[in-house]
């Protein structure tokens, strides 16, 4: 099972409104836990003739959320409040262009429908796209390409009117 089939799980299990959901198959278990403040997921993998490894991350937020005013200096005419923030949903290294030799995914400016590609983020030599999940315009690129992003860490400011 692969990282992405993972992530696709999780966001399910997120909206499905389930509180637990296990998986067993041949050399992976996955337990999901959600219905508290911190949804957890823990996955463990055995390896033969190794103690099985053992990863807990938390689930990500199926929905994206109202912005909150970022740390670093913003117009002051700016009301961030009405923005929608794509945050990243896993750690890794933060791409805004499929190579080097390829256009921007987006730009300042560009509308975006749901489900376009806005980024790839590297996690152990894993190219994941993330896709945006609302329709909007791009207001702000919160992240300098080809550095590193944390768990939740705001992305991109969307204006969805």
């Amino acid at each position: 099972m692969d990282i992405k089939e993972i992530q696709n799980l999780i966001k399910f299990v997120a909206k499905s409104g389930a509180s637990e959901v296990k998986l067993e198959m041949d050399d992976v278990k996955i337990t999901i836990k959600t219905g508290s403040d911190s949804p957890e997921t823990t996955i463990i993998q055995a390896a033969p003739m190794q103690a099985a490894p053992q990863m807990v991350a938390p689930a990500p937020v199926a929905q994206p959320t109202a912005t909150e005013p970022a740390p670093s200096a913003s117009a002051p005419a700016e009301d961030n409040s009405k923005f929608v923030t794509i945050k990243s949903p896993i750690i890794g290294t933060f791409y805004r262009r499929p190579s080097p030799d390829k256009p921007l995914f987006v730009e300042v400016g560009k509308e975006i429908k749901a489900g376009d590609t806005v980024c790839i983020i590297e996690a152990m030599k894993l190219f994941n796209e993330i896709e945006s999940e609302v329709s909007g315009k791009i207001v702000k690129i919160l992240v300098d390409d080809s550095s590193p992003v944390e768990f939740d860490q705001p992305l991109f400011l969307v204006d969805p009117s």
